[in-house]
């Protein structure tokens, strides 16, 4: 498309030279009306480019400023010239690019503000792209997943196996749910999204409510067991009292025929005492004292441990396994609470394997990771987020007490820890301690 200065230079030329063509057939004869309109002509073209040069100037202010817009340079700005058209349209424009200028600084600033917002927000954020691909992920949700960046951005949704994505994968825009993650971590996971270019975008948040969770349930059994040890004890003590002192007088029991009596209220007693054991065992996760931390060599408290449990694990020829580095691998902690922890890890995976199994202790100090390991049946997948809620047990007789205690100690130490089966046969309970 031809341009409009090109357009106008044409037509000037056509014209002055159709006009110089009509002079010379109109006035050849007259030498002085030739060379007067000659000059006219000439005075014509100059008159032309003069007002070519106006009138293009504008259109090139107008095309270099549409260039620097094009190129999102909004630095570039006209000095006046002096003429009253020009000036207009120079002001027009400088003021356009000042407040472009001023748009994209706010921009910029509210953008970084936003990023920086999700990088420290103590809230996990993945923001997805248009076809559900993770796109940007902050420290937060890649602390809380478990999960490298690397191998979270621009994965999709459909394509991981990850338990918190694939439940947040299920959740609708604008919902949101609770997700208990590892048995031991409880998220709670909202989707919304936003409008990007006229299409939607989502992005999900993810916050930790483990320790709200477990401290709120915590207070409300506390409350009901701190009650019932009260109304136990009230009532066994007395009673205990009672049948002791009947069972300790030598007159009632002279009778032959009294002795059934006596064998039942025997059998009493111990039942009462038995009660007493068992309301103080729920007591006793209530009345946990808080940690003494000291310097404690968790190599050496994994071989007493071991030890200790040699026999109990040699009735099922379970054997036990060590990958554990010479060098003494020190942790911050409560000597004697870490050791219940241990003692209560150990026993449950002993009673995990059926018989002839592998009990596997491997620790990294580096991370100070401990990971223990048994080759038992492993957990099912409908009770995998049951493992530590209060008091929940598979054992016919259990009380859920073990993997209770378990939890309370390892969050009064700060340590991370789950309990999965990652394979048939291989169950992992790890701890990380805090650095």
């Amino acid at each position: 498309m031809m341009k409009l200065r090109t357009k106008f230079i044409l037509f000037a030329v056509i014209l002055h030279l159709v006009t110089l063509v009509l002079t010379y057939f109109i006035f050849q004869q007259n030498k002085i009306l030739f060379i007067a309109s000659e000059v006219l002509i000439i005075l014509s073209l100059m008159i032309a480019a003069r007002l070519y040069k106006q009138l293009i100037q504008p259109l090139q202010l107008l095309m270099q400023g549409a260039e620097a817009i094009r190129d999102r340079d909004f630095n570039v700005k006209f000095v006046a010239t002096g003429k009253y058209e020009m000036d207009e349209l120079i002001k027009v424009y400088n003021q356009m690019i000042d407040e472009l200028r001023a748009e994209r600084i706010k921009q910029e600033q509210q953008h970084l503000f936003l990023q920086k917002l999700i990088y420290t927000s103590p809230t996990g954020i993945l923001i997805l792209d248009y076809d559900d691909c993770i796109q940007e992920v902050n420290p937060r949700a890649i602390k809380l997943l478990g999960i490298e960046e690397k191998d979270l951005i621009k994965k999709s949704l459909n394509e991981t196996i990850h338990p918190v994505l694939l439940e947040i994968k299920q959740l609708q825009s604008g919902a949101s749910g609770t997700f208990t993650y590892n048995g031991a971590s409880i998220f709670k996971l909202q989707k919304s999204h936003f409008i990007d270019r006229g299409f939607v975008r989502h992005f999900v948040m993810i916050e930790e409510l483990t320790v709200e969770i477990l401290a709120a349930e915590k207070k409300a059994y506390g409350k009901v067991i701190r009650m019932m040890a009260h109304e136990v004890n009230n009532t066994i003590g007395p009673v205990n009292s009672i049948l002791q002192s009947t069972l300790t007088s030598k007159k009632m029991w002279l009778d032959n025929e009294t002795h059934s009596f006596k064998d039942a209220l025997q059998v009493a007693y111990n039942r009462n005492n038995n009660l007493n054991i068992f309301m103080r065992n729920f007591a006793d996760v209530v009345r946990l004292p808080g940690p003494v931390k000291k310097n404690t060599d968790l190599h050496q408290l994994i071989r007493s441990i071991a030890k200790l449990m040699e026999m109990k694990a040699g009735e099922k020829q379970i054997q036990f396994k060590y990958q554990l580095p010479e060098t003494p691998f020190y942790v911050l902690a409560d000597e004697q609470q870490i050791e219940q922890v241990l003692i209560n890890i150990v026993k449950n995976a002993i009673e995990a394997i059926e018989e002839k199994g592998i009990i596997v202790f491997s620790t990294q100090p580096a991370i100070k990771q401990l990971t223990i390991t048994n080759s038992g049946n492993g957990i099912a997948e409908n009770i995998a987020h049951q493992l530590f809620s209060p008091f929940f047990s598979t054992k016919k007789d259990g009380q859920g007490i073990g993997l209770t205690l378990v939890r309370e100690i390892l969050l009064n130490h700060g340590c991370e820890f789950s309990l999965h089966t990652t394979t048939p046969g291989e169950t992992n309970f790890i701890i990380r301690f805090v650095k």
